[in-house]
C-alpha cells in the first residue's frame, strides 16, 4: 500500500478528464480520484494544435475564475511519466503548484500551465469529446458540463482536407 504522504494530487481539467485517455492511452494508474475545483484560474483553449484553429486546454491565472475537473492521487513515478507526455521537457507546459477544493477538503497538488497560449483558437470538436466524456464520467456539476459543451468549435483542418477530394 503507497504511503499518502509519498504521492501527489494531479489536476486534470483537459483531455485527462477522460479516461480513455488517462487510464488507457498514458496508462496512468491512480490510487484515488476527486472532483476538484481549482478557484482563480480560468480555462481556455488556446494552445495551438496544428496549422488551423485547433487548440487543446490551458488554464491562466484570472481572478475570480474557476475551473472544474479531476484531482487524481498518483505516485512521483507516475507524475513524471505524465510530465513527459504532456511535453513539460519541450516547454509545452510547466509543472504549476495549486490548492484544490474537494468536497472532503483543500488538497494541494500541481496541474500543468502553458505560456505559449495564443488567443483566437478553439477546440475540436473531438478534442471536446473527451472532455465531456471525461466530464460525465466523473460526475463534474451538470452546470460546468452545460458551459464545456457551449464552447465554440474550431473548423478541423484535416476533417476539411478529406472534404475536398
Amino acid at each position: 500500500m503507497t504511503d499518502a504522504s509519498s504521492t501527489l494530487w494531479y489536476f486534470g481539467y483537459g483531455s485527462n478528464m477522460d479516461p480513455g485517455t488517462f487510464l488507457g492511452r498514458r496508462n496512468m494508474q491512480p490510487l484515488e480520484t476527486r472532483v476538484a475545483r481549482l478557484d482563480g484560474w480560468e480555462l481556455r483553449f488556446d494552445l495551438p494544435v496544428g496549422p488551423g484553429e485547433r487548440a487543446v486546454a490551458n488554464v491562466a491565472e484570472v481572478g475570480d475564475a474557476r475551473v472544474v475537473g479531476v484531482a487524481y492521487r498518483i505516485e512521483p513515478r507516475e507524475a513524471a511519466r505524465l510530465d513527459r507526455t504532456e511535453g513539460v521537457h519541450r516547454g509545452a507546459y510547466r509543472r504549476v503548484g495549486i490548492s484544490l477544493s474537494t468536497s472532503e477538503g483543500l488538497i494541494e497538488g500541481f496541474t500543468y500551465h502553458s505560456p505559449r497560449g495564443v488567443p483566437g483558437r478553439k477546440p475540436s470538436r473531438r478534442y471536446m469529446g473527451l472532455l465531456l466524456t471525461g466530464a460525465r464520467h466523473h460526475g463534474l456539476p451538470p452546470e460546468y458540463v452545460a458551459w464545456l459543451r457551449g464552447f465554440e468549435l474550431a473548423i478541423d483542418e484535416r476533417d476539411a482536407q478529406h472534404e475536398l477530394f
